[in-house]
């Protein structure tokens, strides 16, 4: 079994015929079938079914898939890392967020590398959700991600700064002359919720900080990304909760942004299947110097009511 036969196989997966994926791979047919043969043969099975209108995996290769995909991708971190080792000059970076991280954070730490290196290339992956981020980094999609700490992590996780949580609201709010708020002040109002929102004690963090101040929150509309909630409580839909690099940057001129009493603040990470050299090493330490420095929060006799415990910080 080789690295090439991994490539043919994953070439023959993507454009489903055998035809189109030789054409990609600039190889004649018959020498891709000959690759596939014989990776089928080393694998002790048939990996593909042959069809009258394409291909597609038998269960033995969608088994295989992940493995092989894998195994391409390592290869492929490998080449990047080496060709951007020397003063992380040379090759290219693939970074993967979550969406709000990409609009929050990443504008400005991108920017910051293209003016200090330009000859790498960063390519951006976005995710809608925490564990979909995860899955695709430990499958080899990105070099690194840039999200909260990660909860089931065995590669490398470096702290690379903090974000705050912070409520929007629209400008012809009551609260709109303000800097910061009780959350038990909110008892009543309506919320725009987030597809994202983290889980706290097996709960929504809205739903569990609000139970602590004594309410159930009241839902008014969710939605899948924390941008569009920003949005939607500019409007007047509801109050939204989103990362504050989010809504003082990107989206939210249009509204009011409050901090909470007391602040709610998270850990912020760069987590990779292995320890980050290279132009990656570099890119954590942009990142450093982008970002505020992690503060963490009062030991639990110091915190009042609707402060996130530890377990926010691991969401």
């Amino acid at each position: 079994m080789s690295l090439r036969q991994m490539e043919y196989f994953l070439a023959v997966v993507e454009e489903t015929s055998f035809t189109r994926a030789a054409e990609a791979l600039h190889v004649t047919q018959p020498a891709l079938s000959h690759q596939i043969k014989a990776l089928e043969k080393s694998v002790g099975g048939p990996l593909l079914e042959r069809m009258s209108r394409g291909v597609r995996l038998t269960p033995m290769g969608r088994a295989f898939l992940p493995h092989a995909e894998l195994a391409v991708r390592s290869s492929e971190q490998a080449r990047r890392a080496a060709r951007a080792a020397s003063g992380a000059e040379g090759g290219e970076l693939h970074v993967a967020a979550v969406h709000a991280v990409a609009v929050g954070v990443l504008p400005d730490a991108f920017a910051h590398w293209r003016r200090t290196h330009p000859g790498v290339q960063l390519l951006l992956h976005e995710y809608g959700t925490t564990e979909a981020l995860e899955e695709q980094v430990e499958r080899g999609v990105a070099d690194l991600a840039v999200g909260p700490p990660p909860q089931f992590w065995t590669g490398s996780v470096t702290p690379v700064g903090e974000e705050e949580i912070v409520l929007a609201v629209p400008f012809d709010d009551d609260l709109a002359g303000r800097t910061s708020v009780r959350l038990d002040e909110l008892s009543g109002r309506p919320w725009v919720r987030c597809a994202m929102e983290p889980v706290v004690q097996g709960q929504r963090f809205l739903d569990w900080a609000c139970g602590q101040a004594g309410f159930a929150p009241r839902t008014a509309v969710w939605t899948e990304h924390t941008s569009t909630a920003v949005r939607m409580a500019a409007a007047g839909v509801g109050i939204a909760t989103a990362p504050a690099h989010v809504v003082r940057g990107a989206v939210g001129e249009d509204c009011v942004v409050l901090s909470v009493e007391p602040p709610w603040k998270r850990m912020l990470t760069v987590f990779a299947r292995v320890e980050p050299t290279g132009a990656a090493a570099a890119f954590v330490r942009v990142l450093q110097e982008v970002l505020p420095p992690y503060d963490p929060p009062a030991p639990p006799a110091q915190r009042r009511y609707g402060q996130p415990p530890k377990a926010y910080e691991d969401c």
